[in-house]
């Protein structure tokens, strides 16, 4: 089961990188992957329903308030992102009945677009925690290096991720201050992806810090509560 997450996953992450390259990889090739997408997206909840069938059981603390909260919004927007790009559908979904509403569709399409991008990102560096762990056991008695490496490298890529957030008007798209997204086509797709793989990094350090802040709180929270018993 961990191993079909783990490859759900990282097909999840691919997938969703070359969603962003929307005019660099063609029209056609988008309606392919949002449909792909879409499908992953529900096998990753089936293989995760024993979380869903936890939600409304124990106690919430301000980690476990945080991850459901981005789980469920991921939901609202990545179902409104694939019922929007069906309506925009000029390829896969022509057989369907067209309906009013387009320009607003294509607004929703965009903001959801580069929501689900941060959303999940932020998903990811919740659960960053436990796949270094899980990596960090396999170096031994270098882990302690290890662990200082990848301090220094997801440092880096975040300060690079800053840069791309702004030079690629992540911040227009999402709030609409831009309603047309343009992308160079002459552009190779590897730089588009190191700057997108930079953004997607920066997110997820800031989910894995926040994450570490929050069980922080909360564990000091767990022992003063303690010293007062």
């Amino acid at each position: 089961m961990k191993k079909a997450r783990m490859i759900v996953n990282i097909a999840m992450t691919v997938v969703l990188l070359c969603l962003m390259a929307y005019t660099l990889v063609g029209e056609t090739a988008h309606e392919v992957l949002g449909t792909v997408m879409f499908i992953l997206f529900i096998i990753h909840h089936i293989l995760n329903r024993k979380w869903f069938g936890a939600v409304t059981k124990g106690r919430y603390n301000a980690f476990r308030v945080l991850q459901t909260t981005l789980v469920f919004l991921m939901i609202l927007s990545v179902l409104a992102s694939m019922v929007s790009g069906i309506m925009l559908s000029n390829k896969l979904y022509t057989f369907l009945p067209r309906i009013s509403g387009m320009s607003i569709a294509r607004s929703v399409h965009m903001v959801c677009a580069y929501l689900n991008f941060i959303l999940m990102s932020l998903h990811l560096g919740l659960h960053w925690n436990a796949m270094m762990s899980a990596m960090i056991k396999k170096r031994g008695n270098g882990s302690k290096v290890w662990i200082w490496i990848l301090r220094i490298a997801a440092f880096d890529v975040s300060i690079y991720g800053i840069y791309a957030f702004v030079k690629r008007q992540i911040g227009e798209y999402l709030f609409l201050r831009t309603h047309f997204l343009f992308l160079d086509p002459s552009e190779p797709l590897i730089l588009f992806f190191i700057d997108y793989v930079a953004i997607m990094g920066l997110f997820v350090f800031i989910g894995h810090y926040l994450a570490r802040l929050l069980r922080y709180v909360g564990n000091n929270r767990k022992t003063d509560q303690m010293k007062e018993r």
